[in-house]
């Protein structure tokens, strides 16, 4: 869900390469690690984000924990990558997802399932798909796989991620709240991972997994954040279309009623990044993502073709760590190093 931006005019990149579990280790001074479900998910949430901090030398690492098989293909001359037998559309997107990341400036990418005490490439964890429930959130699929990220087990997965948190030494960790922002279960699941994977990194070698990565010390992320957006601005959006007289796409959303997850109180919005600049970046990394986003000028639309504007500014709320640094009017972080 995005609310503001402006018109992006630049072609995708060409697809590249993904990071592998050889990328070499990394002595920024600064590291920010992104954990996400499936390959779109970074982009959406936070491409402004990762470009801007990628831009200021940050090292940027994202943790995709599944390839996103059971997406829904959008362009109808890539109908035919829906096939579940081969998991083409799985192994498409894998080539998306680089491209993204070369859009946006990041060059250290991982999937969840490369890391770990199984070695280089462990059991794939799969897209587990997901339906829509009679209040308009995301719950299970009735045909989840045996071998779907949703069923995986929680510290097995979280060691993994402790792993890469370890090696790259993040200050600074982004993921979705608790309800994953509309229910999916993969987002939900890559909460729950991500949130135990930050406390297994600070006690080592007890993570599990520390021998592949060769990264045995115990490492503390200062601060972790939720992606989010403030309930103020989008209930505002919806007011803004009922005085202009316009439908409502978002079917079940009032401006007085409730809304997903992501949708949080505005006091609970701890900070808020002015990704203005890259908005043509991010509109670049969408275009990557060409199974499962178009663009039309100002508006990005997935595959239930509501446009929603390309935003520049993306909200964050701190779960773990202190404010710190410049502070806005509304008491809010603009720096997500802030005090780290």
């Amino acid at each position: 869900m995005a609310l503001c931006g402006n018109v992006p005019t630049a072609d995708a990149p060409a697809t590249l390469p993904v990071s592998s579990p050889e990328t070499p280790p990394v002595s920024a001074d600064r590291a920010l690690l992104l954990v996400h479900a499936h390959p779109d998910d970074e982009t959406i949430s936070n491409g402004a984000t990762m470009a801007k901090y990628a831009a200021d030398g940050v090292h940027v690492t994202l943790v995709t924990c599944t390839r996103g098989e059971e997406g829904e293909i959008i362009p109808p001359d890539l109908g035919h990558l829906a096939s579940h037998a081969a998991d083409a559309l799985g192994d498409h997107r894998v080539g998306e997802l680089a491209a993204a990341m070369t859009a946006l400036g990041v060059v250290d990418h991982r999937f969840l399932d490369e890391y770990g005490a199984d070695g280089p490439r462990g059991e794939r964890y799969r897209d587990s798909g997901m339906a829509w429930g009679p209040d308009g959130q995301a719950v299970p699929a009735a045909d989840t796989k045996e071998n779907a990220f949703a069923r995986a087990d929680v510290d097995e997965a979280a060691g993994r991620l402790a792993d890469v948190i370890r090696e790259v030494r993040a200050q600074v960790l982004i993921t979705y709240e608790p309800g994953g922002g509309y229910g999916h279960p993969d987002h939900v699941q890559a909460h729950r991972v991500a949130m135990r994977a930050v406390e297994l990194a600070a006690v080592g070698e007890e993570a599990g997994g520390a021998e592949q990565s060769g990264a045995t010390e115990p490492w503390r992320v200062a601060k972790v954040y939720w992606a989010v957006i403030p309930k103020g601005l989008m209930r505002q959006f919806l007011r803004d279309l009922e005085a202009a007289g316009a439908d409502n796409p978002f079917e079940g959303w009032r401006p007085d009623g409730p809304l997903p997850s992501m949708f949080v109180p505005d006091d609970q919005v701890s900070a808020v990044i002015d990704g203005s600049a890259f908005v043509e970046a991010k509109a670049n990394a969408m275009r990557a993502h060409a199974t499962q986003i178009s663009l039309d000028g100002p508006l990005f639309a997935l595959s239930n073709n509501v446009g929603q504007p390309l935003a520049g500014t993306e909200f964050y709320r701190l779960v773990r760590g202190e404010k710190g640094g410049e502070l806005d009017a509304g008491g809010r972080e603009t720096d997500l190093f802030g005090g780290a």
